[in-house]
């Protein structure tokens, strides 16, 4: 495997067909991803279209991970927040094919997701993960904090019920006041 390049990803039709791929792929394996098995090829085209117009409007930034030319791996960093959590960004859908589990990459989205939430200015960034088979030991190593549980939450895969274990992590080191701007440093917010 060569040195992994990650990079943000364009709506073009060869990336959708490899997020396609990664997406069914991660799905037939049991990642709780928010798709059934079997994920039809056409949903999961639609979904990264859905996704990558919302990469162009500005609203989330999907990453991936090159191994040269193949896409190792992706994770989206959601951005559109409501007006009260300007400080704040979401991890979501984070998926590294089968071939390169183990080998780093996910930690490398990961780091490269909150450097970029850092220079968007956010402060927070929450996540959640299946309690079956999900990420949790990852994100706790990389210094996310477990919130909670919910039981039952979703369905796995392939059937059956999974909980969902919700994680933040402070980030950047900025405070964010009432009116949404960032202030270096201990001061207080102001109404």
């Amino acid at each position: 495997m060569s040195q992994i390049v990650i990079r943000p990803l364009t709506a073009t039709p060869a990336i959708r067909a490899m997020l396609t791929e990664i997406i069914v792929e991660v799905v037939a394996q049991g990642g709780s991803v928010s798709f059934m098995h079997p994920l039809a090829r056409t949903t999961a085209d639609a979904f990264w279209e859905g996704a990558l117009a919302s990469a162009d409007r500005g609203e989330r930034v999907v990453l991936g991970a090159w191994d040269g030319e193949v896409l190792a791996g992706t994770v989206s960093l959601l951005l559109d927040c409501p007006p009260n959590q300007p400080h704040r960004a979401e991890i979501a859908k984070l998926m590294t094919r089968m071939s390169h589990r183990g080998h780093g990459v996910a930690g490398a989205l990961m780091r490269a997701a909150e450097a970029l939430a850092v220079q968007h200015g956010r402060t927070l960034l929450v996540l959640d993960t299946a309690t079956d088979g999900g990420a949790s030991r990852l994100y706790e190593r990389l210094g996310f904090t477990l919130a909670g549980e919910i039981p039952d939450y979703a369905l796995k895969p392939h059937g059956g019920l999974t909980g969902t274990l919700i994680y933040w992590k402070r980030i950047g080191g900025m405070e964010v006041t009432a009116s949404g701007r960032s202030s270096g440093g201990g001061g207080s917010p102001t109404g």
